[in-house]
């Protein structure tokens, strides 16, 4: 098999007093946990699409290094508090989902929250509440909405715990108009036969997932940063973070399988 060549380099981000990149820039928070083989793709990949539609960006690997089960919405939480004051908004954005079209909006979210990944593009997920995937929020409507909940451990319902805050805090959803190319929009890296998804319901988790968590949020994530590190893929800049979560074992007992 002949080799494949190698990528082109990824363009450099812009001079800081390049006006036609505009006075945003974008934390692009990754959660993440040992799946080297898309990030080695997503990191050059977004970091090329971004340049090209001249968006100042930072991508954060917001890596989980703990023993507990994976925890979504705290390692966004954790990526937020560690984004800097350069960054004015946030993309949580899926380490295995890659925007194909050049048309997706990726700017500053002034009016409100929004869903790039939108139910009527996604690949996989097509109800109408569903904000999970890509979602674009300037860092003050995320502070509104004290972050996400950090009772979610294992995958999924994070995202549908989000929507509800994000409505309690009057704010509206929008999504992509002008998209003609439906669920060809984004390609979708997981492979589920070779890396399944941690969808077991313990004891009282089963009950929780479904409830809002009015109390927790950015003001009570428990963590520690183990490391952090700037590093090149591809050409493309990055910052691993290495995070360890805490978890009270009294309030959510289901972040551990024991």
């Amino acid at each position: 098999v002949p080799r494949q060549p190698c990528p082109p380099p990824a363009p450099l981000q812009p001079p800081e007093e390049d006006p036609a990149w505009g006075p945003h820039r974008l934390a692009l928070l990754v959660p993440f946990r040992e799946r080297f083989e898309e990030l080695l793709a997503f990191v050059p990949y977004m970091h090329r699409f971004l340049s090209k539609k001249r968006i100042r960006h930072r991508i954060f690997i917001l890596n989980q290094v703990d023993h507990f089960r994976f925890n979504r919405a705290s390692l966004i939480n954790v990526g937020f508090l560690e984004s800097g004051n350069d960054t004015d908004y946030i993309a949580m954005h899926d380490v295995d989902l890659l925007p194909l079209n050049e048309h997706l909006d990726y700017s500053f979210p002034e009016a409100g929250p929004f869903h790039v990944a939108s139910p009527e593009l996604h690949p996989l997920y097509h109800y109408k509440t569903y904000v999970g995937g890509i979602l674009l929020l300037t860092k003050q409507h995320y502070e509104l909405c004290n972050g996400m909940s950090n009772r979610f451990w294992g995958w999924g319902r994070e995202d549908d715990e989000f929507y509800r805050r994000i409505k309690g805090a009057g704010l509206q959803v929008r999504r992509p108009s002008g998209i003609t190319t439906g669920y060809e929009t984004f390609q979708h890296l997981h492979d589920p036969a070779w890396r399944k998804r941690d969808q077991k319901r313990i004891a009282a988790q089963k009950q929780e997932q479904f409830k809002v968590d009015r109390e927790g949020g950015l003001n009570n994530v428990r963590y520690r940063i183990e490391s952090r590190t700037d590093l090149s893929v591809a050409g493309a800049p990055c910052t691993v973070l290495n995070i360890l979560l805490d978890c009270d074992t009294n309030e959510t007992p289901w972040c551990t399988f024991g």
